[in-house]
């Protein structure tokens, strides 16, 4: 069946955060993303062109897809270059982990972070470490902003991303060291580091919160090479995520 303007329309909007809850929707752009994400959430519909349907004629039930023209793709598509297919799946409800799931876990909380790129990116990074859990700040951006989306390469159908007031979480979970990486930190290659964890990452320009520094119990560095080299301010958000959670998932002796 081809697509209707009324659903184009409606799937251009789900690019806003508003309208995502609005209609109870959000969009996966692209033949990984979207692959990787079929089993994992409730699909509403698919969208692709008539080209990729003919390679992949069974990807999803006949009455859940539609038919669109390359210039219909690119009226909904987030992206600059835009895809073959888009699923839209219905949203999932958010899942906050409790304290027997945090047990012998690495678990990533996110303080502020606004890039959508910075955060799918750390999305990968946490499917690649073995992280099944990050915990944002209300004021983290949108997971299912298209741009994030994207930048997870699929690692969002294998990690659960959720939001909460992180005080009241580290509150509740009191009994798990809570990690943070800061300028006067012990550096992260000479520090023992625990198989169980809470490793806060902080906004790309202010850093930790005042109110979430104040609950570290350990503070980390990550010192540049050679250590009085002259260097820039910081590392990306995401590049600083890859090295901290590669230094704990690093076999001890």
């Amino acid at each position: 069946m081809e697509i209707s303007k009324a659903k184009i329309k409606a799937i251009a909007r789900l690019r806003d955060r508003k309208q995502r809850k609005a209609q109870g929707l959000f969009a996966v752009e692209g033949h990984k993303s979207v692959v990787d994400t079929l089993p994992h959430f409730e699909l509403e519909m698919l969208v692709a062109t008539a080209a990729w349907l003919s390679r992949y004629p069974d990807a999803a039930p006949p009455e859940r897809t539609l038919t669109a023209k390359s210039a219909d793709m690119k009226q909904m598509s987030a992206l600059s270059t835009p895809p073959d297919v888009i699923a839209v799946y219905r949203l999932p409800e958010e899942h906050i982990p409790t304290a027997e799931e945090l047990r012998g876990c690495i678990t990533l909380l996110l303080d502020g972070v606004q890039d959508p790129g910075n955060l799918g990116t750390i999305v990968r990074c946490a499917d690649w470490f073995g992280v099944r859990n990050i915990v944002a700040s209300p004021g983290t951006v949108d997971i299912l902003n298209p741009k994030a989306i994207q930048s997870t390469m699929g690692a969002l159908s294998r990690v659960n991303v959720c939001y909460a007031p992180l005080p009241e979480f580290i509150a509740a979970n009191r009994g798990i060291p809570l990690y943070g990486t800061l300028l006067e930190g012990e550096s992260i290659y000479e520090a023992t580091l625990p198989a169980e964890a809470l490793i806060v990452m902080g906004n790309e320009g202010k850093g930790l919160s005042p109110e979430v520094r104040g609950l570290l119990t350990d503070s980390l560095f990550i010192p540049p090479f050679p250590a009085d080299a002259e260097t820039v301010d910081s590392l990306n958000v995401a590049m600083a995520t890859a090295v901290v959670l590669a230094e704990f998932r690093r076999p001890n002796g």
